[in-house]
């Protein structure tokens, strides 16, 4: 006889359907085989199996036991298929009936004990069950998460035998209830940071659009302090964002309770993180810091610290939305739709340019620090801001009078714009943002009147701009128009966002900003 019970194996956030087989062989001496492509984790499911039945009272049969996991030729990973080989194992003993396993998916792993331990990837597990049309038996420390997959039937039983015991009749276990969905919590506000105005209105257009941005000052500038304020002005997860983001935090096993929250990831890493730790990878191809981050902020702080190769591995998901991990034996595709804030002293020493305190090595030592960071990660900068030295005078203002709420008040309005029209397209409310805009969303919603289109032009020629930087200035003077109120693109909103394009230390910069800025004031 064989015995089937129904799991998954996890590629990406996607949950792969894997057919649990158990057989059992008239042979002299008794074995237990796993096959079907298992990694080590999954071949020690046996000898945790073994443990669990003997911690329950139950014995292996004295006979050769196969588990065969297909389809064979799909990698198999994770310690979560201990449950369905055990369960599949008791159907074909005769413990329960697999009449009793038709209609189920089951992920968990086994303590020695009996207990079944949390997983990770209940909630793509739950939503890839319901999909099939099956339900899910996974862990009870799971339950909570796994019941937020809409109507999907749910058992989480906190030991195998009462689970046994559940299906033969002699207790019920009843469905756990979705976890919490947190309240945000107030972050730091902006009324905290003094001067810097300039820098503030920048991070409201860099939030307002969705679009990167870079600080550039001394050290206690207060870079680091708008970079954390950022979160705030940001509205709360979408659900549709909500179900994407739990799903990449579920399979990294970063869901506790099955607790939920709508504030968007801020995910700050510190410059030591390699190119894996950001992007994902690693032994089991786990999603990094960049997807952790979806739908939410990656904050990079002293920039020019990490690895170029960490670095220049953000450069496709900062366009595409996605990072492919590729090995030699499996691709795995997560979401990384994540908003770049980056922070960077001028140079090594942290003084940089001239005044009091200069960097006495500059512009050389600036120019070398700063193009640590290549030419084509600045190019997917769209904001470059520097943040002067915050002086006496500054500090003892009292604070100012608008903060985060203000602030947040108008990057939602202008969000709600950019949605209204992206509508018109049928384009969802985050592929509308300003940011995301392509194609025909770009030239209807964001081309510039007459007067901004020669100053582009001017830009252009004078080698300020390549083509990449024409769009994201397009897409940032489109941002700053909503941030207006006004419905048109004009010379000045193109004005301003040429003032945040990046200009290159040392080189003959052929678009003055300083040109910008006298368009921008007339």
């Amino acid at each position: 006889m064989v015995a089937r019970v129904v799991t998954v194996a996890f590629d990406g956030v996607e949950a792969r359907r894997v057919d649990v087989e158990v057989q059992q062989l008239v042979t002299p001496q008794g074995a237990f085989a796993i096959v079907g492509l298992p990694d080590k984790a999954v071949a020690e499911s046996r000898e945790r199996v073994r443990g669990a039945f003997a911690g329950i009272g139950l014995a292996l049969p004295p006979k050769k036991v196969i588990a065969n996991l297909a389809p064979a030729d799909l990698p198999k990973e994770g310690s979560h298929f201990d449950l369905p080989i055990a369960l599949a194992l008791l159907a074909s003993m005769g413990v329960i009936g697999q009449d009793a396993l038709d209609g189920w998916a089951a992920i968990g792993e086994l303590g020695l004990d009996g207990q079944i331990a949390r997983v990770g990837g209940a909630l793509p597990a739950a939503v890839a069950a319901s999909a099939m049309g099956l339900g899910l038996i996974c862990p009870e420390a799971n339950g909570p998460e796994a019941a937020w997959a809409g109507e999907a039937r749910i058992l989480a039983p906190r030991s195998l035998i009462g689970l046994i015991n559940h299906f033969r009749g002699q207790q019920t276990l009843s469905a756990p209830v979705p976890g919490a969905l947190r309240e945000e919590t107030l972050g730091p506000d902006l009324r905290d940071v003094k001067g810097q105005e300039g820098a503030k209105r920048a991070l409201e257009i860099a939030a307002a659009g969705g679009h990167n941005i870079l600080f550039i000052g001394q050290p206690g500038s207060g870079k680091s302090m708008l970079a954390q304020r950022l979160p705030g002005l940001l509205p709360p997860l979408m659900p549709e964002e909500l179900l994407e983001t739990s799903m990449v935090w579920s399979v990294a096993g970063l869901i506790e309770r099955g607790a939920l929250t709508r504030a968007r990831p801020f995910r700050a890493p510190h410059h030591s993180a390699s190119m894996a730790a950001l992007t994902g990878g690693g032994h089991r191809a786990k999603p990094g810091e960049a997807s952790l981050a979806h739908n939410g902020v990656l904050f990079l702080d002293e920039l020019p610290e990490y690895s170029p190769q960490a670095l220049d591995s953000l450069r496709q998901p900062l366009e595409t939305g996605e990072i492919m991990v590729a090995r030699a034996n499996a691709h795995v595709r997560y979401p990384a739709r994540f908003q770049l804030v980056a922070a960077m002293n001028p140079c090594r020493c942290g003084l940089g340019g001239p005044g009091k305190g200069a960097c006495g090595k500059a512009p050389r030592c600036q120019r070398d620090y700063q193009n640590r960071i290549s030419g084509p990660l600045f190019d997917r900068i769209d904001l470059t801001v520097e943040t002067p030295p915050v002086t006496a005078a500054d500090m003892s203002l009292p604070a100012p009078a608008e903060g985060t709420a203000e602030a947040a008040a108008r990057v939602a309005i202008a969000r709600e714009r950019q949605s209204r029209r992206g509508s018109q397209l049928g384009l969802s409310p985050a592929d509308s943002l300003n940011a995301r805009l392509t194609g025909e969303a770009l030239e209807r919603f964001a081309t510039p009147d007459q007067g901004g289109k020669e100053l582009l032009i001017k830009a252009g020629e004078a080698g300020g701009l390549t083509a990449r930087g024409w769009t994201r200035t397009v897409r940032l003077a489109r941002t700053i128009a909503d941030l207006e109120g006004g419905d048109a693109v004009l010379r000045r909103h193109v004005a301003e966002a040429l003032m945040y394009r990046r200009a290159t230390l040392g080189a003959a910069d052929s678009f003055d900003r300083q040109h910008a800025k006298f368009a921008f004031h007339t």
